[in-house]
């Protein structure tokens, strides 16, 4: 009986060990959830993207408007547009944050003659410290042309 009552406080205590916090790297990585809808009409139509986002040291975002943190490239142009993304920690605050994040982009339009395009859009985050996210690529959308009803 005495061995038992000594083992418990034992056995209770290698229960409790202590595990370790994992720690967010300070560069900022993103998941995708959702790129929707995955079939537009020209013009008429926006696509939207929802991803995760998370960020070791929350500088993720800028107050200037004028100055992007995230970054999206349509595959069928050359250059990638610049988004807004507001501050989403306080300015001087140190801290690991995570969250999704929605953007609506502007509808699509075909660049060519025909009545169907397929592309797909890449994109990633860049915190202030100058850090990149990873990058990544949605399933292919397809545009379709407007129909006359004239």
């Amino acid at each position: 009986m005495r061995y038992v009552l000594f083992l418990l406080p034992l056995l209770t205590l290698a229960a409790c060990k202590k595990e370790k916090a994992e720690i967010m790297p300070k560069e900022p990585a993103i998941e995708l959830i959702s790129a929707d809808p995955g079939a537009v009409t020209e013009f008429q139509e926006a696509v939207t993207l929802r991803f995760s986002y998370s960020d070791g040291d929350g500088d993720l975002g800028r107050s200037d408007p004028d100055d992007f943190s995230l970054w999206v490239k349509d595959s069928r142009l050359a250059v990638a547009d610049g988004y807004h993304i507001i501050p989403l920690a306080p300015p001087d605050a140190e801290i690991a944050i995570q969250g999704e994040l929605v953007v609506e982009l502007a509808p699509l339009f075909l660049l060519g003659n025909s009545a169907q395009e397929v592309m797909t859009y890449t994109f990633y985050v860049e915190d202030r410290a100058g850090n990149r996210s990873n990058s990544i690529t949605t399933s292919p959308i397809t545009i379709n042309a407007q129909v006359d009803t004239d």
